[in-house]
């Protein structure tokens, strides 16, 4: 019994420490994707109506990141594990972004953006799990 029981705790603290992994990934991969596409909204004239597909598309890349990283040794459980690493990593974006913003607004949007990241995450878990290792 104590076996299981073991076993089951390494299990979490992986699980964990996947999720934790996967969404430190997909943040830093987000602050590069935001810093560039700031420096070329600085020297472009980027129409406003490209901003928000343009953010959604760098928190899917972000996210696809974080949880290929995160599941590199994961063989089962994609769905969950990227659900997760999906729905964490849009938690810890939206609160960076808004202290770096210097407010919070939790409305529609953020909602939205949760339900996105956790689908977009747990796609691509079961993408990254199902990948065939060389």
């Amino acid at each position: 019994m104590k076996v299981k029981t073991l076993n089951k705790e390494k299990s979490a603290s992986n699980l964990a420490l996947s999720v934790l992994k996967g969404v430190l990934v997909g943040l830093c991969v987000s602050l590069v994707g935001i810093l560039l596409f700031a420096f070329v909204l600085r020297f472009t004239s980027v129409s406003d109506k490209i901003i928000s597909p343009v953010n959604q598309v760098i928190k899917g890349i972000s996210i696809f990141a974080g949880v290929f990283v995160a599941m590199r040794k994961h063989k089962s459980l994609g769905l969950l594990n990227g659900l997760l690493i999906g729905f964490c990593y849009t938690i810890v974006a939206f609160l960076v972004f808004s202290i770096l913003d210097g407010a919070f607004s939790f409305d529609k949007t953020f909602l939205s953006d949760l339900v996105f990241g956790s689908v977009i995450g747990a796609i691509c878990g079961i993408i990254c799990v199902n990948l065939k290792k060389n």
